[in-house]
């Protein structure tokens, strides 16, 4: 049986985007991951890019609001900013949560190739991450 794992950020535009994207390739078929956020930003342009820069495809991907969740019985929450779980609404499940605060790249200001650093910076700490995580608890 699938688990299922909802990765909740802030605005649900990069963070929660990127482990999404690379929970659902390194997982598989063994689970079902989803992504929210405590509100909506919409995807970040640069997100889409940066995943695909590393041959992941999130362009199908949407913002969604953590509510839309409420009545999916989680196996596992994991928060990547320390603002959404903080924010992390109650979910009536036996869910298990992580936590790992990770820098927001979509607040990196500079020229292009500082934000753009950012991203990648901040897709390999998540991409490392979420390699450990689904070998440690999948």
């Amino acid at each position: 049986m699938k688990k299922k794992i909802l990765v909740l950020c802030t605005g649900n535009s990069c963070r929660s985007q990127i482990a999404e994207g690379y929970l659902r390739h390194f997982a598989g078929d063994k689970a079902e991951v989803y992504s929210a956020g405590v509100e909506t930003h919409g995807v970040n342009p640069r997100t889409i890019k940066t995943m695909a820069d590393d041959g992941i495809d999130i362009s199908h991907h949407t913002s969604n609001h953590v509510d839309e969740y409420s009545s999916v019985d989680f196996d596992f929450i994991i928060t990547v900013c320390d603002s959404a779980r903080e924010r992390c609404p109650y979910f009536p499940s036996n869910a298990k949560i992580f936590h790992q605060s990770f820098p927001d790249p979509a607040k990196t200001i500079g020229t292009e190739e500082e934000i753009s650093n950012a991203f990648r910076n901040v897709r390999e700490q998540i991409k490392e991450y979420c390699r450990s995580w689904v070998n440690e608890n999948l």
